[in-house]
């Protein structure tokens, strides 16, 4: 924690008071240059940085988009180093509960608004102190407050959460429900980080039904982890180093409950542009039937 932040609090040192300025003289770009810069193929990024991508639809089968996301991604840069920042959220309010988009909605808010104002003052050197409190307390705490805030605008609803907060290369996870969150490898490898909290999941690792069985089980959406419901909150929270080269992808059931692993992996590394590929999986969730709203979100740290 203490390194992460130790640049944010800026260089002490004082310049040399007798250092030479650099003075050159610049010139408009030729063409030949111009046409160098265009052509290379192979650029190198000097910087790591983030770059993400999202998509989402209502699918074939429903009126109502009970789905919400949140992408921010950011960038600090400078003498001290840089710091990629990022804060990724799918939220599936929770099909015949009232108000399952109320509850979606205000879970992505919540937890994207505690931890924005955990982490502005110290992104923009308002605090230079060390953070009192690690970056699993904080996805705990805003997990917390998002509850409560359900509880409080949409009583009797649910939905569920997967949070992801990206600072230099590290992810901090948050978790509860069975939307899910994956890395995706350009080698074709598809490893799921989240676990589902969801009846027939528990039923496959309890050895009571095999994987073939829980593909097509009659209650696969039934879920005993929900934010929202009850009053014990028991979400999954852990902390990975993200993917490279790999992506991070969050999506919802509507996405990855239609789509297999091959097909995910073809929609990936296949399209041009994140943007792209979020597309390709929307298009290819709704061709295999697009029986539940779809969304996702697609990140890369490159550099």
């Amino acid at each position: 924690m203490d390194k992460i932040f130790r640049w944010l609090s800026g260089n002490k040192k004082t310049p040399p008071a007798a250092a030479a300025q650099d003075v050159t003289n610049t010139a408009p770009l030729s063409e030949q240059q111009i046409q160098a810069i265009v052509s290379n193929q192979n650029p190198r990024f000097d910087l790591q940085q983030l770059i993400s991508s999202c998509g989402q639809s209502v699918g074939k089968q429903r009126e109502l988009n009970e789905d919400s996301l949140l992408a921010i991604t950011a960038m600090m840069a400078g003498n001290a180093g840089n710091l990629p920042f990022g804060l990724y959220i799918v939220a599936d309010g929770m099909g015949g509960h009232q108000f399952g988009e109320v509850a979606s909605n205000a879970a992505i808010r919540t937890v994207a608004g505690y931890v924005l104002r955990k982490f502005h003052p110290y992104l923009f050197h308002i605090k230079t102190d060390t953070m009192d409190e690690s970056f699993q307390e904080i996805m705990q705490a805003a997990v917390a407050e998002a509850q409560r805030a359900i509880q409080r605008e949409a009583p009797g609803s649910g939905t569920t959460l997967t949070a992801a907060l990206v600072l230099g290369q590290q992810i901090t996870v948050a978790h509860i429900g069975d939307s899910r969150a994956y890395f995706v490898y350009p080698d074709g490898r598809v490893e799921p980080i989240t676990r589902d909290h969801s009846l027939v999941k528990r039923l496959e690792e309890l050895g009571h039904i095999t994987p073939d069985e829980a593909a097509n089980y009659p209650h696969r959406n039934v879920l005993y982890r929900a934010l929202g419901q009850g009053e014990i909150l028991d979400p999954d929270i852990f902390t990975v180093g993200f993917p490279q080269p790999g992506h991070l992808m969050i999506c919802s059931d509507g996405l990855w409950g239609v789509l297999t692993e091959e097909d995910l992996t073809r929609a990936i590394n296949e399209a041009p542009t994140l943007q792209r590929a979020c597309q390709n999986l929307v298009n290819a969730a709704n061709a295999a039937g697009g029986p539940d709203n779809i969304s996702v979100v697609l990140v890369q740290l490159i550099g």
